[in-house]
């Protein structure tokens, strides 16, 4: 018997869903259903993870506030390190002078 081209279902009046063929003999309706349905959950699972993924990149380069405050206190912290430095290196070269020891 053709297929009725106006559903896409046969009814089942017509003939089981499992003896129900596709286009050729050989494509089984039922199994052609379930190998669409998982081809296309899969498909939309890739899809939402792939978006997932683009989202939280796009949000891990965009520093927040508390990443550019702590950038600031470790440029402070670095800026009153490097003064210390050069304070007690002109401390030692004082010292140096007093007592004669100014390495050349």
């Amino acid at each position: 018997m053709e297929y009725p081209v106006r559903r896409i279902l046969p009814p089942a009046d017509l003939c089981e869903l499992r003896s129900a063929r596709w286009g050729v003999c050989w494509v089984n309706f039922e199994a052609l259903i379930i190998a669409m349905s998982v081809v296309g959950g899969t498909l939309l699972i890739m899809l939402g993870v792939c978006c997932c993924c683009c989202c939280c990149k796009k949000k891990s380069k965009k520093p927040d506030k508390d990443d550019e405050r702590a950038a600031r206190e470790r440029e402070k912290r670095r800026v009153r390190q490097e003064e210390r430095r050069a304070e007690m290196k002109s401390r030692h070269d004082e010292i140096r002078r007093k007592y004669g020891t100014v390495l050349t």
